[in-house]
């Protein structure tokens, strides 16, 4: 059925020309994630529907930020198709470097993408990247650790019970972390997490003059509250985990909780995989009662570099890779709890996908994140757990390799944030602002 399917749809696409049917080669860009190597598991199926081969490029977050970000900017045309995200996609687009996606199939459906999802992959009104995947972020913990340690989850629990709740399910004789964070340097590794959790601090980036805030005292509240939590109930070397290696800890059974991307949910919870599959519950990021969660908007999705060679079928590809054919593909192969989360609506309205146990507690993450206001003092700028201006990326970089430092116990918290505001004034004002 699925490949009658993604034959009728290759037919009716007028993209598709009969001679590059059998000539392309699509070089695609891509993140190290399971989603995405899912997906390449399934790229035959999308070949022997067209005839376009596909070369995979996949790398680690921090290494395809660069790769890619280097390549657009130099126009080096390595990739036909680069994974890309809500930070890059508006940006990029208002600058020309990528493709417009419209004239899409009316069979994709362009409408069923969720507001969220296409209003932060769009400049203008104008779709630039399609999304694989959306996601927020939320906690995911051991319902049995939490039992043992006399404590119940709230669905929307504050700072403070988390830090009580780390420190109740530790033991380190079992090997077991109360909790798991990013501590990893790069602007959307550990300095996404630390600036989606500062804003539920009251903390942010620049007041509305375009000064840094790091001198504030919401940054230093952030921060020690941090280290703290983790020097008492995270694992040994925190500062240089990310998501795959927090992962891992997690699937080991080695973390009491973990708070990251909502995507991460089918991954704890697959038996295969993890080793505490069936102890797993879900609950909203945390806060500190000022109005702000921590929790992130993001979508991992599919671009074409401007002046790409393989225009046609890059969009082709992009059409079947964030179908509603594809979820349909992945959950007929590997059960729905496996599909790609949080892109289209009409995934959270599919009966069997309402039983999926985090189903419902994703889509409300994502819901209750609102880019256009991230904080809680007004702020000049869009995005959680990014500022989306060109110069971010590379300040936030620099701000988080100090930051990663603290965790690192080479210097303090007064120093980095010190460092922080010094470096971050400085690139601010060469920039303009």
């Amino acid at each position: 059925m699925y490949l009658r399917n993604a034959l009728r749809a290759a037919t009716a696409m007028t993209l598709v020309a009969t001679a590059a049917a059998h000539a392309d080669t699509l070089t695609i860009a891509t993140v190290n994630n399971g989603d995405m190597i899912r997906m390449q598991g399934y790229t035959d199926k999308f070949t022997e529907a067209t005839g376009i081969d596909v070369e995979w490029v996949t790398l680690e977050e921090n290494v395809l930020r660069q790769r890619v970000t280097t390549d657009i900017t130099t126009k080096g045309g390595t990739f036909d198709i680069m994974t890309i995200g809500m930070y890059e996609t508006p940006i990029w687009g208002a600058n020309g470097w990528l493709v417009p996606l419209d004239g899409l199939s009316e069979e994709y459906d362009v409408g069923d993408i969720l507001p969220a999802m296409a209003g932060g992959l769009s400049h203008d009104g104008t779709l630039f990247a399609a999304p694989f995947y959306g996601e927020s972020s939320m906690i995911m913990y051991r319902t049995d650790l939490m039992e043992k340690a006399g404590m119940e989850m709230p669905e929307a629990p504050s700072w403070q019970f988390i830090k009580e709740a780390a420190a109740a399910m530790t033991d380190r004789d079992a090997e077991i972390n109360g909790i798991c964070l990013r501590g990893k340097a790069g602007w959307g590794e550990g300095g996404a997490f630390i600036t989606a959790m500062s804003n539920s601090f009251g903390a942010r980036w620049f007041d509305e003059e375009w000064k840094p805030q790091f001198d504030q005292p919401e940054w230093a509240d952030t921060l020690n509250f941090y280290v703290e939590m983790m020097n008492e109930s995270g694992p040994a070397g925190y500062a240089t985990n990310g998501f795959n290696e927090n992962l891992s800890l997690f699937q080991q059974g080695k973390c009491g909780m973990w708070i990251d991307a909502t995507v991460a949910a089918s991954f704890v919870t697959n038996p295969d995989d993890s080793t505490v599959a069936d102890q797993v519950g879900f609950a909203l990021a945390p806060d500190t009662g000022l109005g702000k969660r921590s929790n992130w908007l993001w979508a991992w999705a599919l671009a074409i570099p401007a002046g790409t060679q393989q225009e046609d079928a890059a969009k082709q590809f992009i059409e079947w890779a964030t179908s509603k054919d594809y979820i349909e593909l992945v959950a007929e192969s590997e059960g729905w709890a496996n599909v790609p989360p949080g892109a289209r609506t009409s995934l959270y309205e599919n009966p069997e996908y309402q039983k999926v146990p985090f189903a419902k507690m994703t889509l409300d993450s994502i819901l209750s994140a609102d880019p256009n206001s991230p904080t809680v003092k007004p702020v000049p700028y869009v995005g959680i757990q990014f500022a989306a201006i060109p110069e971010f990326a590379g300040i936030a970089t620099q701000v988080s390799q100090e930051f990663s430092a603290v965790y690192a116990g080479q210097q303090t918290v007064e120093e980095a944030l010190a460092k922080a505001q010094a470096f971050t004034a400085e690139e601010m004002e060469a920039a303009g602002y």
